[in-house]
């Protein structure tokens, strides 16, 4: 293997490492329904981010850059949905020893909320946009193809890296859920932290 893929590789996981909106929604879903919905979660991610592979194959990430108002309207509808989640987690207020009587969702609205909240981010079109060029490899006539290479990787390695998170985060979910309090406390963090990033994605600007 090629050393510029290593490097790819490398830089990616830690990329995706670092903590933000997706990994903040995979682990408190799988904390309120259990490993299979942190695995959804993380996979509706995923899919979101092969949507950006294919917008930023087409050009799209140019787009965002050259108008305002269209990346404003990407923008406020990705921080919108990004504060009605946090407000669904912050306001929930069934906290009770049941595990039956927990609020849940379906797994096709996890892989929803997963899928949504990454494809309006205008600021993921961007970054696809500025950092997957960085390892195509220049005068080359397979440019697009190879752009489409490395969006699918970095979806992949998002997947194999949110989704065993998601899972470890299930696991625990029975010791979480079955004491209010601590349940009580990861709801309104993690929807104080979703509205927060809702807030800043709203607030910031074009690079």
């Amino acid at each position: 293997m090629e050393i510029i893929t290593w490097v790819f590789i490398i830089t990616s996981a830690v990329l995706i490492l670092t903590p933000g909106q997706d990994m903040i929604l995979v682990m408190s879903r799988s904390i309120a329904q259990g490993p299979k919905a942190g695995i959804v979660t993380a996979f509706g991610v995923s899919i979101g981010l092969l949507g950006h592979t294919l917008l930023a194959t087409l050009g799209l990430g140019a787009l965002l850059l050259a108008s305002e108002f269209l990346f404003n309207i990407v923008k406020f509808i990705g921080a919108g949905y990004l504060i009605y989640i946090g407000y669904q987690l912050f306001t929930s207020r069934n906290h009770a020893l049941d595990m039956k009587n927990l609020p849940t969702i379906s797994y096709k609205r996890m892989f929803m909320q997963g899928l949504v909240s990454n494809i309006t981010n205008p600021k993921v079109a961007i970054f696809y946009f500025s950092y997957l060029p960085q390892f195509v490899i220049p005068n080359d006539e397979n440019q697009a193809t190879q752009l489409l290479i490395l969006g699918c990787t970095f979806a992949t390695i998002t997947f194999l890296i949110k989704g065993p998170i998601g899972f470890i985060s299930g696991l625990l979910s029975f010791w979480i859920k079955t004491r209010p309090m601590v349940l009580q406390y990861i709801h309104k963090t993690s929807g104080v932290i979703l509205i927060a990033l809702g807030l800043r994605l709203a607030l910031e600007k074009r690079a």
